[in-house]
């Protein structure tokens, strides 16, 4: 497995876990923003464009999401 591939795995792990457990705390919704920039970046690497976009405009969600859920608690 290549250093690419494994950025690309452990974004996506990143992702499906934080996701998971966003209703345990505003925390997760922030690493899943993380997450989801971190398979842009991926994405960005292995020139897959389309992907790039999605996982940009998820990251931007996610980040906003973060921020109202900051706000309500």
């Amino acid at each position: 497995m290549s250093q690419i591939e494994l950025l690309g795995a452990v974004a996506i792990t990143i992702m499906v876990a934080s996701y998971a457990l966003e209703k345990r705390g505003s925390i997760f919704v922030a690493i899943f923003a993380a997450g989801c920039a971190l398979a842009a970046l991926y994405a960005f690497l292995i020139e897959s464009y389309p992907f790039l976009i999605a996982e940009s405009v998820w990251s931007l969600i996610a980040l906003r999401r973060w921020a109202e859920t900051r706000k309500a608690a």
